[in-house]
C-alpha cells in the first residue's frame, strides 16, 4: 500500500471472457498443486503416458528406484507394524462387536491396496478405535450384532463400501479442500470424548462382565458397571490391571526416551502372548477370564455377494459410510501429512483420498472393515525408519502368514487383555495440553472442542458431533454477517498504512479516512457495511480538532492489515449437514475476492449518501474479479474512473490536490446530515 514511482495507472481493460474466468476459478479451486505441469514437460506422447501412470499409482514412481539397502528399513518397520496390527485388529473389532477375525482381516488387504495408490511414505495403514465404535453404535441401531450377527457384519461390510465410494469419489473430483475445512478443534474433542466413553466401556473386559449396556454415555456405562456389582471377577481385573500399568509403563519409557520405541511398540503383542499362555495354563475361562474364542485359519474370504442395499437398512448404512468415512480422511490425511512434514515432505490429499477410497471398496469385497491410517501404528512405522510404502506390503505378507498358520493360537488371548490394550491406546488420544493451549489461544475453538467433547462423552456420538458442527456453523456466519473493518493510518518514515488500533503511532490524513474492508462485499453484510462506514464517519465528524471528513477511501485489496478470520467447516453428522456445509464452504471460497450485485448497489448508495453530504468517496486498488464485476455493472463510470486508486499513498495524494468539498461554514449543517445518512440509504 505504498505510493508507486513508475508512474503505473489503474487497469481497465474489458473484463475477462466467461470461459476464462471460470476456468482459472476451477483450476485455483480443484487444481491447485498444478498436477499436469509435469505432462506438459514432456514432449513425448510415451512419456506422457508414463507420466500418467505415475502419477495415479504412485508404486510406479518409487519402486523402480527400489534397492536392497531401502528394504532393510522396510523389513524392520514392517515386523515392528505387525506386532501392532495383531492386537489392534483383534481388539477394534471386539470394540465394533465384530468377529476378532475380520479386524486380522482388515490388515491384509487393505494394505496391499494402499502400497499402490498412497503417496505417503509413512502411513501405516489399519483399523481405529473411534469408527469401530461409531460403527458398533449406528449399524447396531438397525441390526442386532447378538441376535443378528450375520446381517449386522453384512451391513458393515456395505457400509465399509459406501465409505469407499465416498472417499474415492472425493478424490476423483479433487475436492481434498473438504478436508482441509475439517475442524482440529472438532477433531480433538470427538476423539476425546470417544477416548473417555471407549476406556470406560473396556471396564467390561476389565471386570470380566457378561452382560452390558448398550449404550455409549458415560452415565449409562457408570451405570452398567456399578449395577452389576455382582458379576464383578476381582481375578480378571487384577489381571487387567497387571497388564495396564505395563502397558503405560512402556509408553512413558518411549515418552521418556523415544530410541525405545520399539519397546511400546511390541508391547500389546507381548500382553496378548503373555495372556494366551496364562489363560492357556490356568484354565483361564475357570475363574472368570474369558477368552477371544475359536479364530479359523485361512485369508480373507470374498464378500462382495454379501453387501446389503435392502432400503429398511439404506439410510443407516449411508449415514454409517459418510460419517465414519470422513472422520477417517481427515485423521488419515491428518496423520500422513504430520509425518510428511517432518521429513520435509509433501503428499497428495486428493491421492490419499483415492488410495483410501480403493482400500476400503477392494477391503467391502474381501471380508474388511473400514482402515484409515491409524496415529499409533503410523508413528511405530515412521520412528522404525521406514522408507517407502513396501513396510504396508511387509506387514501384509507377514499378517497373510499370521492367518494362514497362528490365527488358532490367538483364540486364547483374554478379553482383559484387549481391553487392557484399548484402553492404553485410548488414554494417548485424551490431549489436554492441546485443550488447554485452545484455552489460552481460542476461546471460541476450545467452546468449539468441548462441545464435541462432552457431548460425545455424555450424550451420544451424533449429537456431539451436531453440537459442534452447530458452534462451527453459527460462528461461520457471524463472520460472514459481520466482517472485520479498520482504518488505516500511516507509519511513520514510510510509505505503509496498518490499522491504527493495532498501530496507535500511525499518523492520520486530516478530513481523509481510509478504510479496509477485510471480507467480500454481498447481500449478507451488505447493511452492516454500510452501517459501519457511517459510524466511522460520524466518529470522525465529532472529532473537531481533525476538521470535517471531506474524503473517504475504501481499501479493497484484501491486504493483511487486520485478522482475517479463518472459516473452519467441521465434521457433519446427517447427510443434509453435508450439504449445507458444502454450500458454505463453497461460497465463502468463492466470495473471498469477489462482490455481488447487492454489493455492488451498496456501494452506489454508500457515495450517494456521502455526496449529499459533500464528501467524496474512492476505491483503492480492487481485485480482478471485483474489477470486473464494477466494469460490467458500470459502477466504474458512476464513481469515476479517476476515483479509482492503485494505491493507498496514491488516493491520499490524490484527494489532498482535490479542491475542498466542503467549507468551513457548513461543517454543522454536514454533521447534522450524517445523523439521517442510514434513513437516506
Amino acid at each position: 500500500m505504498g505510493s508507486l514511482k513508475n508512474g503505473e495507472n489503474v487497469n481497465f481493460s474489458a473484463p475477462r471472457p466467461f470461459g476464462k474466468k471460470l476456468k482459472s476459478d476451477l483450476k485455483e479451486t480443484f487444481f491447485p498443486d498444478d498436477p499436469f505441469k509435469q505432462f506438459r514437460d514432456e514432449s513425448g506422447a510415451m512419456d506422457r503416458v508414463k507420466k500418467g501412470f505415475q502419477y495415479f499409482i504412485p508404486i510406479l514412481q518409487w519402486l523402480p528406484k527400489y534397492n536392497l539397502n531401502m528394504f532393510k528399513y522396510d523389513l524392520l518397520a514392517g515386523i515392528t507394524i505387525t506386532s501392532l496390527a495383531i492386537p489392534q485388529g483383534i481388539s477394534y473389532a471386539k470394540l465394533g462387536i465384530l468377529p476378532p477375525i475380520i479386524g486380522l482381516y482388515s490388515s491384509f488387504v487393505p494394505p496391499l491396496v494402499y502400497a499402490v495408490f498412497g503417496s505417503s511414505k509413512h502411513l501405516a495403514v489399519g483399523t481405529v478405535a473411534a469408527c469401530s465404535l461409531l460403527i458398533s453404535e449406528t449399524i447396531g441401531a438397525v441390526a442386532s450384532p447378538e441376535e443378528e450377527p450375520t446381517l449386522y457384519l453384512h451391513l458393515v461390510f456395505t457400509a465399509t463400501f459406501v465409505t469407499g465410494v465416498m472417499q474415492a469419489v472425493l478424490g476423483f473430483l479433487r475436492l481434498g479442500i473438504l478436508v482441509d475445512f475439517l475442524s482440529h478443534s472438532t477433531i480433538l474433542g470427538f476423539m476425546g470424548g470417544t477416548a473417555v466413553i471407549i476406556c470406560l466401556q473396556q471396564l467390561k473386559g476389565i471386570f470380566g462382565l457378561t452382560h452390558f449396556t448398550s449404550k455409549t454415555d458415560v452415565y449409562s456405562v457408570l451405570h452398567a458397571v456399578f449395577s452389576l456389582r455382582k458379576e464383578w471377577k476381582w481375578e480378571s481385573a487384577l489381571v487387567g490391571v497387571v497388564f495396564l500399568l505395563f502397558l503405560q509403563f512402556t509408553r512413558y519409557l518411549r515418552n521418556r526416551k523415544p530410541k525405545l520405541f520399539w519397546v511400546s511398540a511390541m508391547a500389546p503383542m507381548v500382553t496378548v502372548i503373555v495372556g494366551c499362555l496364562f489363560a492357556y495354563f490356568i484354565k483361564g475361562s475357570q475363574h472368570g477370564i474369558l477368552t477371544v474364542g475359536h479364530l479359523s485359519k485361512g485369508i480373507n474370504p470374498i464378500s462382495i455377494h454379501f453387501l446389503n442395499f435392502d432400503s429398511k437398512y439404506l439410510s443407516a448404512v449411508v449415514q454409517t459410510g459418510l460419517i465414519t468415512g470422513l472422520i477417517a480422511l481427515a485423521e488419515g490425511i491428518a496423520i500422513g501429512r504430520s509425518f510428511a512434514i517432518i521429513k520435509n515432505e509433501q503428499i497428495d490429499g486428493n491421492k490419499e483420498m483415492i488410495a483410501f477410497g480403493l482400500m476400503n471398496i477392494v477391503g467391502s469385497f474381501t471380508s474388511c472393515y473400514l482402515t484409515t491410517g491409524p496415529f499409533s501404528k503410523t508413528a511405530v512405522n515412521f520412528n522404525a525408519g521406514c522408507r517407502t510404502a513396501m513396510s504396508n506390503i511387509v506387514m501384509a505378507i507377514f499378517m497373510a502368514l499370521t492367518l494362514l498358520f497362528l490365527a488358532p493360537v490367538f483364540s486364547y488371548t483374554p478379553l482383559v487383555a484387549l481391553s487392557a490394550i484399548i484402553m492404553s491406546a485410548m488414554l494417548g488420544l485424551i490431549k489436554y495440553e492441546e485443550m488447554y493451549h485452545l484455552l489460552k489461544v481460542d476461546k471460541f475453538d476450545f467452546c468449539i472442542c468441548m462441545a464435541a467433547f462432552l457431548g460425545v462423552a455424555f450424550l451420544s456420538m451424533d449429537i456431539g458431533i451436531m453440537l459442534s458442527v452447530g458452534l462451527a456453523l453459527l460462528r461461520a456466519l457471524l463472520y460472514m454477517a459481520r466482517p472485520a473493518t479498520c482504518k488505516l493510518g500511516k507509519i511513520p518514515n514510510s510509505n505503509l498504512y496498518r490499522d491504527v488500533e493495532q498501530y496507535p503511532n500511525a499518523t492520520r490524513n486530516h478530513g481523509i479516512i481510509v478504510l479496509q474492508l477485510g471480507s467480500p462485499i454481498y447481500y449478507a453484510n451488505s447493511n452492516y457495511i454500510t452501517e459501519r462506514i457511517f459510524r466511522w464517519v460520524r466518529d470522525e465528524q465529532g472529532n473537531f480538532e481533525d476538521g470535517p471528513v471531506e474524503h473517504v477511501l475504501l481499501e479493497l485489496s484484501g491486504n493483511k492489515a487486520t485478522k482475517t478470520p479463518s472459516f473452519q467447516i467441521q465434521t457433519f453428522d446427517k447427510l443434509w449437514s453435508l450439504f449445507v456445509c458444502l454450500f458454505v464452504c463453497l461460497f465463502v471460497c468463492i466470495g473471498v475476492t469477489s462482490i455481488d450485485m447487492t454489493g455492488l448497489e451498496t456501494l452506489t448508495e454508500i457515495r450517494r449518501s456521502l455526496q449529499a453530504n459533500g464528501i467524496q468517496m474512492g476505491i483503492v486498488n480492487p481485485r480482478i474479479v471485483v474489477m470486473e464485476k464494477m466494469i460490467a455493472s458500470k459502477f466504474t463510470d458512476t464513481i469515476g474512473k479517476e476515483n479509482i486508486y492503485l494505491s493507498v499513498d496514491e488516493g491520499v495524494e490524490r484527494c489532498r490536490d482535490l479542491v475542498p468539498k466542503l467549507k468551513q461554514t457548513e461543517t454543522g449543517a454536514g454533521s447534522s446530515n450524517m445523523r439521517t445518512m442510514e434513513q437516506q440509504v
